[in-house]
C-alpha cells in the first residue's frame, strides 16, 4: 500500500490540474466565441476550428479530470484521447499555418502547452489508476 499512496499525490495533482485547465478554456475560448466583436478583435487571428476545438474540449478536460480523482479507469482512456486529439488538431492547425493561413503566435505556444499537460496527465494517471488495480487485485 505504501507504494500507492507515493503514487496518489501526483495524481490528485493531476485531476486538478485537468479541472482547472478545463474550466480556464471554456472561460477563454467562449469569451472569445460568445463576447461580441471586441472580445473576437483581441483574440486577433484566430483560427476558429482550433478554438471551437478547445473551447468543447474543455468541458471534457473537467469530465476527465474528476473521474481522474475518483480513480476510475475510463478516465485514463480520456485522458489519453485528449492527447491524441490535441496532437491531431495541433498537426492541422500546422497544415493551417504550413498552407498561408492567418494565426497567432500565441496558439502555437497554448497548443503545445496543453500537448505537454495531457501527455503529462494521461502518463500519471495511467500510472496511478493501473497500479491501483493491479495493487487491489
Amino acid at each position: 500500500m505504501k507504494n500507492l499512496s507515493n503514487r496518489i499525490w501526483p495524481m490528485k495533482t493531476a485531476a486538478g490540474v485537468a479541472i482547472v485547465f478545463g474550466v480556464l478554456t471554456i472561460l477563454s475560448g467562449g469569451r472569445v466565441l460568445f463576447g461580441g466583436e471586441a472580445a473576437q478583435a483581441a483574440a486577433g487571428n484566430a483560427v476558429y476550428f482550433v478554438l471551437w476545438f478547445n473551447f468543447l474540449s474543455g468541458f471534457v478536460y473537467v469530465l476527465a479530470g474528476v473521474g481522474i480523482a475518483m480513480l476510475r479507469r475510463w478516465a485514463v482512456w480520456i485522458a489519453i484521447t485528449i492527447a491524441v486529439s490535441i496532437a491531431a488538431v495541433f498537426a492541422l492547425f500546422g497544415l493551417h499555418i504550413y498552407g498561408g493561413g492567418a494565426f497567432e503566435m500565441r496558439t502555437v505556444g497554448a497548443m503545445t502547452l496543453r500537448l505537454i499537460v495531457w501527455v503529462a496527465i494521461a502518463i500519471i494517471a495511467g500510472r496511478t489508476i493501473l497500479a491501483k488495480q493491479h495493487i487491489a487485485e
